[in-house]
């Protein structure tokens, strides 16, 4: 039973580990579809109680409790109908096979909730492993930067036990605030590691580039250097690998600066509408460069006046989708916030938005970074605004 529990733990890794999952939950009832068809036909001489038995021990496995209790309901229903069929009520034969269905149905059942118990505690302190490690590269956001107030959020899937490749960060310099937010392609430590990579150069430009564009071109090429590293990373992030990643300046003038390589675009809430601002001459995302030519990226600018609202976010959060696969409709819930709330208040009501959207179901890691222009009011002492890393 402790190898079929690792086995079931390595199921869902890729697209052929859940089609055999799902093949094997097949099984108990295809066994119950098979002693149906005998039972139904000349062939009703085999004796078919063995394999009765078997259907809750199978579903036992891969099934799960509620699993396991409706295969067995399935197997006392077809022994009814069997023993009914073949007029073999008041025999011993009968009731020997109900009482070894209810022993190996209680059986199964305590193995399988044994086995759920288990796995959940297995992925949760997986999970809490990697948030942490998250949470080592991924620094608190200040709450004052310059003449800008911010606050961050990052939130953990709940679907998986491996941390996605979300990053963010806002840095003071000379040149004005200076934000980063990027997705990398993957999960687990690779994907990690290629974040802590990525921050790390953005946050050694940010003080000595004054162009965004050569911030964003050190990042690249940091990230670049990362994935040359011989046996670094697999083959499958060495063919496929990219990352999207937006680059955003906010001078002491009241404009933004963006640079955005294939990430989606930030939304500026002004005057209570939220609307995207989206790059003139859209660049591919790091990683990808070789395929698309053009001319050399730009800064854009964009106007951000005292009282506006940007937000910087990862895909996660759009591509969220409830039982409808409606994705989320980010614009609206940032214009359905009252306009008092603080950024981290903010920050908390888009979260509790997205959760009821997605149902308590996030399959993508979401990452948030929002920053509102101020009127110059005197700096406050430096204090965190990060709302937190978490875990759904």
């Amino acid at each position: 039973m402790q190898a079929l529990l690792r086995s079931y733990l390595r199921l869902g890794a890729g697209g052929h580990g859940r089609l055999l999952l799902a093949l094997m939950q097949c099984v108990p009832f295809l066994i119950g579809l098979a002693v149906l068809v005998i039972e139904l036909t000349p062939a009703h001489f085999i004796y078919t109680g063995p394999f009765l038995t078997a259907i809750p021990a199978l579903a036992a496995v891969t099934l799960g409790p509620k699993g396991t209790a409706a295969a067995a309901a399935l197997a006392l229903v077809i022994s009814v109908i069997t023993a009914t069929l073949n007029q073999a009520w008041g025999t011993l034969q009968v009731y020997t096979n109900f009482l070894a269905l209810a022993l190996v149905t209680v059986a199964g059942f305590i193995t399988s909730s044994a086995m759920q118990t288990r796995r959940q505690r297995e992925l949760d302190q997986v999970r809490q492993i990697a948030v942490a490690a998250q949470e080592v590269v991924l620094r608190p956001v200040p709450a004052r930067l310059g003449p800008v107030r911010a606050a961050s959020m990052c939130l953990a899937a709940g679907t998986g036990a491996q941390v996605g490749g979300d990053l963010y960060e806002a840095v003071q310099t000379r040149y004005g605030v200076r934000m980063i937010v990027g997705d990398v392609r993957g999960k687990g430590l690779a994907a990690v590691r290629a974040v802590a990579v990525a921050a790390g150069a953005f946050r050694e430009a940010v003080h000595y580039e004054d162009d965004l564009v050569e911030v964003m071109n050190h990042c690249a090429a940091a990230l670049r250097r990362e994935l040359a590293v011989p046996g670094a990373y697999d083959e499958e992030v060495l063919l496929e690998g990219f990352t999207t990643v937006l680059v955003a300046q906010v001078p002491d003038e009241p404009v933004v600066q963006l640079v955005n390589r294939g990430h989606p675009p930030p939304l500026l809430l002004h005057q209570g509408k939220a609307k995207p601002l989206m790059p003139t001459f859209p660049l591919p995302p790091v990683g990808m460069e070789d395929l698309v030519a053009g001319p050399p990226p730009e800064a854009e600018s964009y106007a951000f006046l005292p009282g506006d609202r940007l937000l910087l976010y990862t895909d996660g959060v759009i591509e969220a989708r409830n039982r409808d696969s409606e994705f989320f409709a980010l614009p609206e819930a940032m214009e359905g916030i009252r306009p008092s709330a603080t950024p981290p208040e903010f920050l908390e009501h888009l979260h509790q938005a997205l959760v009821r959207h997605a149902e308590d179901d996030l399959t993508d890691d979401v990452a948030m970074l929002l920053v509102d222009r101020l009127n110059g009011e005197p700096e406050p002492p430096a204090g965190g605004a990060d709302v937190g890393q978490r875990s759904l």
